[in-house]
């Protein structure tokens, strides 16, 4: 077995519960599930289609407006404050593809990508001026490979915004509640989210408790 992030085969047990064991890579710190304890496509996409995110949710607009909001100040820092020139996209958009709907808004146009329920895979091979990933990576079964086809769409001048729970310890993560979600396989803490931009030259900035945002300037 291998790290999905890293490819390491130096891993260490972390925790096992009723359901299943977990791993940590002692290489980039990514804690994850052993594929044979992945759902199948079927079964994830049930999982999914429990969710009901309305877009007359408030609170759910709350939630992805913690994303929305300093992405906007981010990308004005960068690019200045006319942001309809740029290009942006929300990889794993969900079915209502709420997100860029609350983007729309303050002046950000995105192309939204799902593969479940938005599965334009043209929008793979364009280049972007931010990708958002709210509440996505944490269902990626092979973060190596998407974590490198990201980098490969983000423009020379470009923010990566993800959005997703943390791990701070190995005592906290044996009673947290995110981990309890059957289609949660990988998570990521501090140290897992600065060994990935060591890997791709960004710069990183830990917005909160679970956004973190990837700069990328080639032109530097």
């Amino acid at each position: 077995m291998r790290c999905p992030l890293c490819a390491s085969e130096n891993l260490t047990s972390y925790h096992t519960d009723k359901r299943r064991e977990y791993f940590c890579c002692e290489v980039c710190q990514l804690v994850f599930v052993p594929p044979v304890y992945h759902l199948n496509e079927q079964q994830e996409k049930a999982e999914y289609d429990k969710h009901d995110n309305s877009q007359l949710d408030k609170d759910y607009a709350r939630f992805l407006n913690r994303a929305v909001t300093p992405l906007a100040q981010r990308l004005t820092t960068l690019f200045g404050d006319d942001l309809r020139h740029l290009n942006g996209l929300d990889f794993g958009c969900g079915e209502g593809a709420f997100l860029s709907h609350l983007a729309f808004k303050q002046g950000l146009k995105m192309d939204n990508y799902d593969l479940y329920y938005h599965p334009n895979h043209e929008l793979l091979n364009r280049q972007y001026d931010f990708i958002t990933l709210t509440e996505v990576i944490e269902h990626i079964a092979s973060p190596r490979d998407c974590i490198a086809q990201l980098n490969a769409m983000l423009s020379d001048k470009a923010v990566l915004l993800m959005m997703t729970k943390r791990v701070l310890s190995q005592e906290r993560f044996a009673n947290w509640h995110y981990k309890q979600d059957p289609t949660h396989i990988c998570f990521y803490s501090e140290a897992t989210l600065h060994w990935i931009a060591q890997q791709y030259s960004w710069a990183i900035e830990l917005v909160s408790d679970d956004i973190v945002v990837f700069y990328q300037n080639k032109n530097k």
